[in-house]
């Protein structure tokens, strides 16, 4: 994918041509696509949202950021997948409520995103609150987990997207892993 329109559609969008949007979206939606299906492989089998039902919710969300300084696509997709993060929580939130069922739970499992040893699913509610803790510990490494676990991006593409080297990317991503795994094991 040429990196260039893209990029020169997001400036667009800084300097408020909020029509851009209706440009970008054909350039981005095979990688929206492949962003939703990455998260969706992660959630259970049976889920009732489908990957092109997310790609446009996040799209819808994402026109709708007007506090957004874009930087460039790789920026976008960031905000892009931790949109579609979002949207996959409050669809568990929802069906909790709905459900009122402790076995009825939303199910991902960390797979080689972050390989744990024992590969037991987890609540998809359960890595949000862990997250969060995480990110009152350290909002670097939360971020770090965020880009790699949710978005799919390499050590090299989320260094780029934090500005940070590769090696810190690495132990940011080791620590924040050893302290999901605990308190998800406690959970």
């Amino acid at each position: 994918m040429n990196d260039r329109p893209i990029t020169k559609i997001l400036e667009e969008l800084r300097a408020e041509r909020r029509e851009g949007f209706d440009e970008l979206l054909p350039m981005v939606y095979a990688e929206l696509r492949r962003l939703a299906g990455h998260h969706l492989s992660r959630e259970r089998a049976e889920h009732t949202l489908q990957p092109t039902a997310l790609v446009h919710e996040a799209y819808i969300r994402l026109i709708g950021q007007n506090a957004i300084e874009w930087q460039d696509r790789t920026h976008f997709f960031g905000i892009a997948s931790r949109l579609m993060r979002e949207i996959l929580i409050e669809h568990a939130r929802m069906r909790n409520r709905l459900k009122r069922g402790g076995e009825h739970k939303t199910q991902i499992a960390l797979d080689d995103a972050v390989s744990f040893g024992d590969q037991k699913p987890l609540d998809v509610l359960a890595v949000n609150e862990a997250l969060t803790k995480l990110e009152e510990l350290d909002a670097q490494q939360a971020r770090v987990v965020e880009l790699r676990f949710f978005g799919g991006l390499t050590i090299d593409e989320i260094a780029e997207v934090m500005k940070i080297s590769p090696a810190t990317i690495k132990r940011e991503w080791s620590s924040a892993k050893l302290f999901l795994y605990k308190t998800l094991k406690d959970s």
